[in-house]
């Protein structure tokens, strides 16, 4: 690969960091086509763009964008790919998910809403965080249970007054 052909991919590569919000470094050596190839389809079924890259290469993008990645160097070792999404939690679903049936992808990084996560071990913690979708969603549902809660409170004391004045209104 040529001097230009490098630079040309580190650009591309730090244009993509800058782009997803989130990415999780993984190991995908040693699968075969077939599970390759599945999961590659998995990634573009859930919007995640995976990507396998040379360490020097990605270290320089990393160098290159704007942030602070410099946890991410000790794992770029070995055979590493990137998948890169916009929602925070997929990639681990999806790994932990594939891994049901496979040995890899082994998760070595993530770089998760501005925060470094390194080690397989801190999947389970990066499928639990909620993506933004899921946490407005919490917040409008907490919002919502006390005007619920008011509502209902009327209503029963509505209907018990009724019936107070009902009951009255035949006795005489």
């Amino acid at each position: 690969m040529r001097r230009e052909e490098k630079e040309a991919l580190v650009d591309s590569l730090a244009e993509q960091i800058k782009e997803y919000s989130h990415f999780y470094l993984t190991d995908i050596a040693q699968l075969d086509a077939a599970d390759t190839s599945s999961l590659r389809r998995k990634c573009f079924e859930n919007q995640i763009k995976l990507v396998v890259v040379k360490n020097t290469l990605l270290k320089r993008a990393l160098e290159k964008s704007e942030g602070n990645f410099e946890e991410l160097f000790p794992v770029l070792k070995g055979a590493t790919s990137i998948m890169f999404a916009n929602s925070a939690n997929v990639p681990a679903k999806l790994i932990k998910e594939f891994r049901k049936e496979h040995d890899k992808p082994v998760l070595k990084a993530a770089y998760v809403q501005e925060s470094v996560y390194v080690g397989d071990n801190i999947l389970d913690m990066l499928v639990s965080i909620k993506s933004k979708e899921e946490l407005i969603g919490d917040v409008v549902l907490l919002l919502q249970s006390p005007a619920k809660n008011i509502i209902s409170a009327l209503q029963s004391g509505g209907n018990k007054l009724h019936g107070v004045l009902e009951t009255l209104s035949k006795k005489e």
